[in-house]
């Protein structure tokens, strides 16, 4: 069992429901991200998301946006995020990391050589958010072997047919994107969120995991009513972002805005 499956088991034994942060790698600069991560592991994230910084980021919104930017003019690789991956596992070898990113730069890495790094610094899933089932038969072919789950995207206009397909070749957990549009663009109904999370598990065995939309404990709350994990990233970076002059603040503020969800959703 992955990493990803197991931390699933042990909370739903637990009766509780997972907190996935998201950052991007080397915002707002390089050595803040592996000492973040412990924090939010520390403040209740179950699971960590890693945006490996891309320059035309299509799905996301204009915070996740401009963290991409500044993570950039860091010249912040690929490879340096596989490195940042290896450095957190030096002391946690349990909470799984989940890289989140585009098709590029693993295209441009070469899909095996991607999947044999990944492997190496103990990577646990990749979300690649342009890369269609129909067009990943070569990248999970070279995740699969290693143990490393591809979680794919579903959206409140995702068909049958396409919530089939997606189920299919997905594995660690189904991504759900509770709204149409980018990372950070609006609210959700929660009530729609619940009927389509609803049709979703007719059609798959897979935790659902509930993305975009998600600002505030209150938020987190809901969702987790509905979903089996809470993912919340652009109220993270937005707080990266304004704290990036002053980054002693950017660590306790994270953890402030984790705990408050975390205490939120296992009220319920």
């Amino acid at each position: 069992m992955s990493r990803i499956g197991a931390c699933f088991k042990q909370l739903d034994e637990a009766g509780k429901v997972a907190l996935i942060s998201f950052v991007t790698a080397g915002d707002p600069f390089r050595e803040i991200t592996v000492p973040l991560m412990h924090k939010m592991v520390e403040a209740g994230a179950d699971m960590i998301e890693l945006g490996v910084p891309f320059s035309d980021p299509m799905a996301d919104g204009p915070i996740i946006q401009r963290a991409s930017e500044r993570a950039l003019k860091n010249n912040i690789s690929i490879h340096d995020v596989l490195s940042m991956v290896q450095e957190f596992r030096q002391e946690d070898s349990t909470t799984p990391v989940i890289l989140m990113g585009y098709l590029n730069p693993i295209e441009v890495m070469g899909y095996q050589e991607f999947a044999d790094a990944a492997a190496e610094a103990s990577v646990d899933g990749v979300l690649t958010v342009d890369l269609p089932p129909e067009e990943a038969d070569e990248l999970l072919s070279a995740l699969r072997p290693k143990q490393i789950d591809p979680i794919l995207l579903l959206a409140p206009t995702s068909t049958e047919e396409r919530i089939k397909s997606i189920s299919d070749a997905a594995s660690g957990f189904i991504y759900y994107v509770s709204m149409k549009g980018i990372t950070g663009s609006g609210s959700f109904i929660i009530g729609e969120v619940g009927a389509k999370v609803a049709e979703l598990r007719r059609h798959t065995q897979l935790p659902i995991g509930i993305g975009f939309g998600i600002r505030d404990a209150e938020s987190a709350q809901m969702v987790a009513q509905v979903g089996d994990a809470v993912i919340v990233g652009s109220a993270l970076v937005a707080a990266i972002e304004r704290l990036a002059d002053t980054p002693e603040e950017i660590g306790p503020e994270i953890a402030r805005t984790l705990r408050s969800m975390r205490e939120a959703m296992d009220r319920i």
